[in-house]
Formats: C-alpha cells, structure tokens, sequence
C-alpha cells in the first residue's frame, strides 16, 4: 500500500503541490494524470525520496524514508540514471546483492528474455540506446520484488513488444499484491490495466475514481474534461478575489 497524507512542496514562493493526499492499495494499478505544471512531477519525486518536503508518505505502512520502506520499494524514472562503467549484468547483480532481493537467477533470466536483453547483458549502460537503457531500468526495479513500484513515464522510448510486457508485467506485479502507480501521457497505453486514476492540476488532487466501463471507453475526453472544468473554475475565483 502507498498513502500520501497532506504532502505540500514549495519553491521559494510558488507551491508546487499543495495538501495532496491519496491511497492506492496493495493489489491495484494507479495512474498519476495531470497536464504540465499540475504537480505531478514533484509529487512522484517526494514519494522517490528525491527531494525534501512536508507531510507524510508511507509505505506498506512504513515511513518513506525509514529503510524498511525502501527495501520495499522500486522506482523507474522518465530517464534511465544508470552508472556508465557497469554493464547491464552488473547493474542487476549490484541492486540484488544490495537490496539482499531473493529472486532467483531463474527469475532473472526470464526477465532479461522477455524484454529481449540477452545480447545486451554485457555492454556498459554507455553503449546503450534510450529504449535498452529504460529497459535496464525497469529490469533492475523488477530484481528488487519490490511490493511498491513507481514507474514515470515507463513506456517513452520502448519498441512495441517490450510495452506489450511490461504491461503483462504490471498485471502480473497486482495479481501478486504489489501496488503500482504509474505517471504517463500515454493514456492510450493504459487501458487495459488501470483501476484508479488520480487527476492533478495546479498543485492539488482534483479527481480521483475508480474503474469502470463508461470511464474506460473514454479516458482522453474524461481527463481533458475534468482538467478544463478545474482551470475555469480556478480562473472564475481569481477573477471574483479582484
């Protein structure tokens, strides 16, 4: 489970997310929406630990800081952050040992195969295009067996088949009782394996729902519908406080 409660981050004199709090449950797929300067990205890297921030975050019931949250935890970012000198095989066996992951080399391997990696296992992060790099990526998140997984962006820069399987991954992670949430412009990727979508604009959560028939057939107009309605009422209120 990933609970954020009231978390608000500030830069100076703009607030960047302000009073945020949402749930996403052990077991479901949540989709992070909102257009640019919405929050969002701000939002993904306060749950990331990448920068400081007010509020609280846990983590299967664990504070986001503490160790025991981490060890639980997995993030993919929108850009691959590999080390240049370590190549694709290193990268996997450095975060298992440090992670003390109990996956197996089995495990591993079958991963590796399906997001056709196996020619790749030795060249360093630095001889690979963005696509490879985003797979080492997603396969070093997937190494942790992590009960938490944050994916930003995951899909930009993979060929067809390795976004086919990754999303045959994330219904694999729920059907294990992982919780996932994942940020994306790519709505049309994600039909088929989101349950709730939590919907930012201008630093705070306007809409949250879960799943259901209607909202599936028409998640672009339902998302631009409810971020316009947000922009105008918040511009009315402007124009009233003059």
């Amino acid at each position: 489970m990933l609970e954020i409660k009231n978390l608000r981050k500030a830069y100076k004199k703009t607030i960047a997310v302000d009073q945020v709090s949402f749930q996403v449950s052990s077991g479901k797929v949540a989709v992070l929406l909102g257009p640019n300067g919405a929050g969002k990205s701000t939002t993904i890297k306060a749950i990331a630990g990448l920068i400081n921030y007010d509020g609280q975050i846990f983590i299967e019931n664990h504070p986001a800081k503490s160790l025991e949250a981490k060890k639980l935890f997995a993030y993919v970012p929108e850009m691959p952050n590999l080390y240049e000198l370590l190549t694709v095989r290193e990268h996997l066996d450095f975060i298992r040992h440090a992670y003390h992951s109990s996956i197996s080399d089995e495990q591993i391997n079958a991963y590796v195969e399906r997001f056709e990696m196996s020619d790749k296992l030795d060249k360093l992060s630095s001889e690979l295009s963005k696509g490879m790099m985003q797979k080492t990526s997603i396969l070093c998140a997937l190494c942790i067996q992590p009960k938490v997984i944050l994916l930003d962006e995951p899909m930009v820069g993979l060929d067809p088949h390795a976004i086919k399987e990754l999303k045959k991954v994330i219904l694999e992670l729920k059907e294990q009782g992982a919780t996932i949430l994942l940020s994306t412009h790519m709505l049309e990727m994600i039909r088929e394996i989101w349950d709730v979508l939590i919907i930012m604009n201008r630093g705070k959560v306007i809409h949250e729902f879960e799943k259901d028939a209607q909202s599936d057939s028409d998640i672009e107009n339902l998302f631009f519908s409810i971020v316009e309605e947000s922009t105008e009422i918040k511009e009315t209120s402007d124009e009233n406080t003059f």
